[in-house]
């Protein structure tokens, strides 16, 4: 299951991670998100202990969303 990150945790859960991170910055009202979300679940699924999921709401995050230049989304980044 994806992790949900943000302002407040972004630091010490995707940038101190010891595995790869896949960070998925999405929004509620976004169809193309919704479409991917199921994909990057089974991902989470297929790679637990070897690589971290999570999410960042590009609406409720936006020191986070501005850090990375997220302009569109559905946007994921790799760390």
């Amino acid at each position: 299951m994806a992790i949900e990150v943000g302002d407040g945790n972004f630091e010490e859960v995707v940038i101190k991670s010891e595995v790869p991170v896949i960070v998925d910055f999405w929004a509620e009202w976004c169809g193309p998100c919704k479409m991917i979300s199921p994909i990057l679940e089974e991902i989470s699924k297929e790679y637990t202990g070897k690589a971290l999921v999570t999410k960042c709401d590009v609406d409720n995050n936006p020191r986070t969303t501005a850090k990375y230049g997220i302009r569109n989304i559905p946007t994921v980044l790799f760390f």
